[in-house]
């Protein structure tokens, strides 16, 4: 059986913000066992699975992918939408648009400090719509 939720997020800030919680919310009741599949309908902002209990990996995120892939580089050329809006769009390849997580006795099977991530990579990125697909 297959069951297919779509919802939006809050509009969050640019960063790493954890989301699971608010992502189960959305959805009715998980089987017993099967798979648990999450889609970002964007290409500015991206989903990833990571520690969830120190707030300072977060920071470091953010850091990081900032210095990796910085703003007003003068060879970029999808520039219309604002100096963030494109190293948004290379961020959101490395990070991805979905994540897939195992379902087991009625639960995400992810592990003991693991969360969903919503990554924000515009300054003004608004609400994001998801797709929540649920196998048994």
């Amino acid at each position: 059986m297959v069951s297919q939720f779509s919802f939006s997020l809050q509009s969050y800030p640019r960063g790493f913000h954890l989301i699971t919680r608010e992502v189960l919310q959305q959805i009715k009741d998980l089987p017993e066992l099967g798979l648990f599949h999450l889609f970002i309908k964007h290409t500015s902002a991206g989903l990833t699975i990571n520690e969830n209990a120190d707030p300072s990996v977060l920071v470091d995120f953010e850091s990081y992918f900032n210095k990796m892939v910085k703003e007003n580089e003068p060879f970029l050329t999808h520039t219309m939408e604002g100096s963030d809006d494109m190293p948004a769009h290379i961020k959101h390849t490395l990070t991805g648009s979905s994540v897939s997580i195992p379902i087991t006795n009625g639960q995400l099977n992810l592990g003991t400090w693991q969360g969903i991530y919503l990554c924000e990579f515009r300054n003004y990125g608004g609400q994001r719509k998801l797709v929540a697909t649920v196998y048994s």
